[in-house]
């Protein structure tokens, strides 16, 4: 009982190693996969080639580090995320990696684009926000009534756009006002007024 409380023995490759080395199966009498988790994934390995299925070829890692299969590269668990369902405790892809998911994730969902589009979009703008034509453009500008797409700008113009609810006559008067027009409103109807021409 206690060298079953240190460890198991593996089946496949008969070295006695920490429970910790070995998966859980529930339906197990010490609730411990038969195999070690080494031997498990180069079983598991042979019967898909076996199958004539595509498999990763095994990288091997350095303790305190993972590979991530998005990017290929091995990394220290300090740049992966968290995730306790997992049986190392680590998401299957880096932070960085999951960070680009996210952001072609939700220009897929906001905007309806791909990154190829964005990108497309932002070389046609010769890579300038279109208001200041200074500032790199970064963020996608769309109608928030059609949902259209309209351009890519810098933070400023995009937020100067939100900040006039946009609203073209809105834009205008704030031209006419840098152009130091004096703007008189002109009543034509209970709270609409024109621009002088």
């Amino acid at each position: 009982m206690a060298s079953e409380e240190r460890g198991k023995r593996c089946s496949r490759c008969k070295a006695s190693k920490p429970r910790a080395a070995f998966a859980g199966n529930k339906s197990a009498r010490d609730g411990l996969q038969a195999y070690c988790r080494e031997c498990w994934a180069a079983y598991h390995q042979e019967r898909q080639l076996a199958k004539g299925k595509n498999v990763r070829p095994r990288v091997e890692t350095p303790e305190g580090h993972k590979f991530c299969r998005s990017c290929g590269e091995v990394k220290p668990h300090s740049e992966w995320h968290r995730n306790a369902t997992a049986s190392d405790g680590l998401s299957t892809s880096c932070k960085a990696c999951r960070a680009a998911k996210g952001r072609a994730g939700h220009l897929k969902r906001q905007y309806g684009m791909t990154e190829a589009e964005r990108d497309e979009m932002v070389a046609s703008q010769m890579g300038l926000c279109v208001i200041c034509l200074k500032a790199p453009a970064v963020h996608v500008d769309h109608c928030h009534s059609t949902g259209r797409v309209r351009g890519v700008l810098c933070f400023n113009g995009n937020s100067a756009i939100g900040k006039l609810g946009d609203d073209p006559d809105a834009a205008r008067r704030v031209a006419a006002y840098l152009e130091g027009s004096t703007w008189k409103p002109t009543l034509v109807a209970p709270g609409v007024y024109q621009l002088p021409s």
